[in-house]
């Protein structure tokens, strides 16, 4: 049996390049890319747990498998968030705000006053 502190040193890894990867992106993608490294470790450890001890139930089995599952209805969810976006703005950048506003405060294609629809 390996050493524990390989499988530690691999999830503390992933947990940290994954940080990284959501709080200096722009990108939606690759803040996605991100999000889905943390929960790798998250998996990593639950793993790890579970083969440490003789568990009757299996239980970082078990939660690795929620875990999994979890990460897979996310990435369908924010995959379906950024394309609808990138169709409503035309780019996917997560710093960039100045399309989502009008300069007078009103939704872009939208009038700012009821009066003004027909002018």
């Amino acid at each position: 049996m390996i050493h524990l502190a390989l499988p530690y040193a691999v999830a503390a890894l992933l947990v940290g390049i994954g940080t990284y990867g959501v709080l200096a992106r722009r990108n939606a993608v690759l803040v996605l890319v991100g999000i889905e490294l943390i929960l790798a470790g998250a998996g990593l450890l639950l793993v790890t747990a579970g083969a440490i001890g003789a568990d009757r139930w299996a239980v970082g089995n078990v939660l690795t498998l929620f875990v999994i599952t979890i990460a897979a209805a996310e990435v369908v969810l924010a995959l379906a968030i950024i394309v609808a976006v990138f169709r409503a703005r035309g780019r996917i950048d997560l710093t960039d705000a100045s399309g989502d506003l009008a300069a007078d405060g009103s939704e872009q294609g939208t009038p700012a006053r009821a009066g003004e629809a027909g002018r």
